[in-house]
C-alpha cells in the first residue's frame, strides 16, 4: 500500500493535494480503493460547488458497496475528473493519479485537520 509524503490525508480515506498556487486536487486513497474493490461509478461535487469540511459532497461505488466522498476542506470546486465518469477504474489502477476533483480552499481555512503521510498510517494502524 502507498501512502505518497508529498500529499494530506483526511481521516475519511481522501488525500489532498496543495499546489504552489493554493489550487488543491482531492482523490480517495490506496487504502480506500482497496478495502472498496472494483469502483464502477463516481459521483463527484460540481464545478462551483460549495464544500463544507468533514461534510459529504460526493460518492464513490463499487461492486461492494458505496461511499460518501467527504470534503476535505471548505471551499469551492473548481473542476472534475471529467474521465472518470467514463473510466471510474483508474481509481482502482491509480488512485493517486487519478483526482476526483480540484478545489479552492478559503482563505480564512487552517489546514491543521490533514494528516500526513505518518499520520494516516498512524490512523490506519488504530482502526484495523
Amino acid at each position: 500500500m502507498k501512502f505518497p509524503d508529498h500529499l494530506k490525508y483526511t481521516a475519511e480515506h481522501l488525500w489532498v493535494q496543495i499546489t504552489e498556487v493554493g489550487l488543491c486536487y482531492a482523490g480517495i486513497t490506496d487504502y480506500a480503493q482497496d478495502l472498496l474493490g472494483d469502483i464502477v461509478y463516481v459521483e463527484a461535487p460540481h464545478k462551483g460547488q460549495k464544500l463544507e469540511a468533514g461534510k459529504p459532497c460526493g460518492l464513490v461505488e463499487s461492486v461492494k458497496t458505496g461511499s460518501d466522498l467527504h470534503a476535505p476542506l471548505t471551499g469551492t470546486v473548481e473542476a472534475v475528473n471529467e474521465a472518470l465518469g467514463q473510466q471510474p477504474e483508474r481509481i482502482n489502477d491509480d488512485p493517486y493519479g487519478s483526482w476526483i476533483f480540484s478545489f479552492r480552499p478559503e482563505p480564512s481555512e487552517a489546514q491543521d485537520g490533514l494528516l500526513d503521510a505518518d499520520g494516516y498510517q498512524e490512523l490506519l494502524g488504530e482502526h484495523q
